[in-house]
C-alpha cells in the first residue's frame, strides 16, 4: 500500500483549503452585494456643490469626448478575466485598507475600479493612484471648484452628454466618466503619462500633479 500522507502535507492542504474558503466567502459577498445601500446613501446625502461655475468659465468640449462619455454610461458591466480579477481584488484589498476600513465596501470599490479601468484599457493601478491623490477614496468628496466624487469629475459633463440627473457622487457613474476622460487624454497625448495626467487635472505645463500620482503608483499600487 502507498505510504501515509505526512503531517506536513496534511497541514499544507488544510492551509490551502482555508485560504480557498476565505477567498470564496469574500467573492460570494462581493458578487451578491447590490447597489441598494449605495443608492440609499446617495439619495440621503444629496450633496449639491455650492460652487457655481459660470457658462463662460466652462472649457470647450470636444464632440468625440462627449460621445465617448455618453457611450460609456450606457455600457454593461462584466469582468473579462474572472480569475485575474479575483487575485487582483485580494491583493489590492490589503493595500486599500488604510483608506477604506469596511471590507465589503472596499471589495465593491475595487471591483468597480478594476472593471472601469480595464474597460477603457487603463492600468487599474494607475486609476487607484489617481484616486488616492484626487480624493483619498472619498466617494463624497467635493472640491472648491465643484468637482465631485472619487475621481473629481466636473458636473458640467453631465449636461454635455444629456444626463443632467445623474449623480457624480454615485461611485459607478463617477468611475465610468473619470476613466473615460483619462483614457481620452492618454490617447490625445500618445500615452505620455505626465501630459495626460496634467490635462486631467487642468494643470498642463506643470509636473507637480503628475509626479504625485506617479509616486503613489510606484510606491503603493504597483503589483510586486
Amino acid at each position: 500500500p502507498p505510504p501515509p500522507t505526512s503531517t506536513l502535507e496534511l497541514d499544507r492542504r488544510q492551509r490551502q483549503m482555508c485560504i480557498r474558503d476565505r477567498l470564496l466567502c469574500l467573492l460570494f459577498c462581493l458578487l451578491m452585494s447590490t447597489t441598494a445601500q449605495a443608492e440609499q446613501m446617495v439619495s440621503a446625502l444629496s450633496i449639491k456643490s455650492e460652487a457655481a461655475v459660470s457658462p463662460a468659465a466652462l472649457p470647450a468640449v470636444d464632440p468625440r469626448l462627449r460621445r465617448l462619455l455618453s457611450d460609456a454610461i450606457n455600457s454593461s458591466e462584466s469582468f473579462d478575466d474572472r480569475f485575474h480579477a479575483e487575485v487582483w481584488l485580494m491583493d489590492m484589498s490589503n493595500r486599500l485598507e488604510r483608506y477604506v476600513k469596511d471590507e465589503e465596501l472596499r471589495l465593491n470599490m475595487l471591483k468597480q475600479i478594476h472593471f472601469e479601468a480595464t474597460r477603457t484599457d487603463l492600468q487599474p493601478e494607475l486609476v487607484l493612484a489617481l484616486i488616492e491623490i484626487e480624493s483619498h477614496f472619498d466617494t463624497y468628496a467635493i472640491s472648491k471648484s465643484g468637482a465631485q466624487g472619487m475621481m473629481q469629475v466636473m458636473p458640467f459633463w453631465l449636461d454635455e452628454i444629456g444626463r443632467p440627473d445623474d449623480n457624480l457622487i454615485d461611485m459607478k457613474t463617477n468611475l465610468r466618466m473619470g476613466c473615460t476622460i483619462l483614457k481620452y487624454y492618454m490617447d490625445m497625448e500618445n500615452n505620455n503619462l505626465h501630459r495626460a495626467l496634467a490635462r486631467y487635472n487642468g494643470s498642463l505645463g506643470s509636473r507637480v500633479y503628475s509626479d504625485k500620482v506617479l509616486i503613489a503608483l510606484r510606491e503603493r499600487w504597483y503589483k510586486s
